[in-house]
């Protein structure tokens, strides 16, 4: 068995900028943070940085390890198109879905992957976007109401998918039940009311999230679409420890009974806290997503901690790749090398057949994504 063989599913990844980046971009698009690094320091001088001189820079026909100012500026010189292009192909993947929710109009949309990749790409469609999206619109909480909901359903009519941020926006640790229509529109009166003329509108009251939430609800659950959670690692204005899937256990409670397929994207540091629930939940999935290549040389621990307990069937791909090819790129990469690598030393021990660790590979690679997006239907 080999790494560069598996056919991949990316469940989750965004688009990658349409535009040249500069030094200081590039960097801000490879950290976590909102701030730069630190005055006097590298801030390519970490395991992901590594990862893109090691990995990446041969894609450009750069020398590998070379110094990221040459890495750069051959980049630069081959223009963000062709860049697009190279790193999306090299991803080897056989389909995209994309949550399209976040900076839409800097990065490349579903159609323009698909064109640059030659593989299917398909939307995701975040809920707490579409909500911003019609609240300046909106002459009255009722007004807002039919407006999200008829745009909701309109937007959701060839996605495979919905996703929303909640544990960005309030944490997991809030109420979970659906919130009345008076809750709703009271909610509604203060956001309008505390948001100034012209300026965006970003939605956090946990009332309204959770309103949206349900909305998605009742559009999924006919078609049994997916609902995507953020979970864990994400900018510094997450309260992590607030963001452990196990907080919203009441909720995956009730999407089970509803038979909505829950996935739980990324999830570090909690791993094995969305292992363990899609463990006891029949409708709940994981993936590892980002923090592969973030780890970079030490990506296998992570895989290895997603493969501990939950039954192989749970457990997806996604690269997570926002702004930069190279991530849909990293991404693939070591998901595929740390996965090989560790089923390859089980069957050498003895713990499972050739035969069981192609199965394996092949229900995390794809076909576990394939099933619950319905993307053969």
């Amino acid at each position: 068995m080999t790494y560069d063989n598996f056919p991949l599913i990316d469940h989750h990844c965004h688009g990658a900028v349409k535009k040249p980046v500069d030094t200081d971009s590039f960097a801000r698009l490879m950290s976590e943070s909102f701030r730069p690094a630190p005055e006097g320091t590298d801030p390519f001088l970490k395991p992901l940085g590594l990862a893109v001189r090691k990995h990446c820079a041969p894609l450009l026909d750069v020398d590998p390890l070379a110094p990221m100012s040459a890495y750069l500026e051959k980049r630069d010189a081959v223009g963000p198109e062709e860049v697009n292009r190279r790193f999306l192909k090299a991803a080897n993947v056989t389909s995209f879905l994309v949550d399209t929710g976040h900076c839409t109009d800097e990065l490349l949309s579903p159609a323009e992957i698909e064109s640059l990749s030659g593989v299917p790409s398909f939307e995701v469609v975040r809920i707490e976007a579409v909500m911003e999206t019609v609240a300046g619109q909106a002459s009255s909480a009722a007004d807002f109401r039919q407006k999200f909901e008829a745009l909701l359903f309109e937007r959701c009519k060839n996605a495979v998918g919905l996703k929303s941020v909640v544990a960005y926006r309030c944490t997991f640790a809030i109420d979970q039940t659906r919130p009345s229509q008076s809750d709703v529109d009271a909610a509604f009166d203060v956001w309008r009311s505390q948001t100034p003329e012209g300026k965006s509108f970003r939605v956090e009251d946990p009332i309204l999230v959770r309103y949206g939430l349900w909305v998605g609800a009742d559009l999924a659950r006919p078609r049994r679409l997916p609902i995507q959670l953020h979970v864990g690692i994400g900018d510094p204005d997450v309260y992590m420890h607030a963001c452990d899937p196990t907080h919203f256990t009441d909720f995956l409670r009730d999407m089970e009974a509803w038979e909505i397929p829950i996935t739980l994207l990324h999830n570090y540091p909690f791993v094995r806290e969305a292992a363990w629930l899609s463990e006891i939940f029949q409708n709940v999935y994981y993936d590892v997503g980002v923090i592969l290549h973030f780890t970079g040389a030490s990506a296998q621990r992570q895989m290895d901690e997603a493969l501990e307990l939950a039954p192989f069937s749970k457990h997806m791909f996604s690269s997570d790749a926002f702004g930069l090819p190279e991530f849909h790129y990293l991404g693939a990469l070591f998901f595929r090398r740390t996965l090989a690598h560790r089923l390859e030393s089980w069957v050498r021990d003895g713990a499972c057949t050739i035969n069981d660790a192609e199965q394996i590979a092949k229900a995390i690679s794809a076909d576990n994504a394939r099933r619950i997006y319905q993307l053969e239907v």
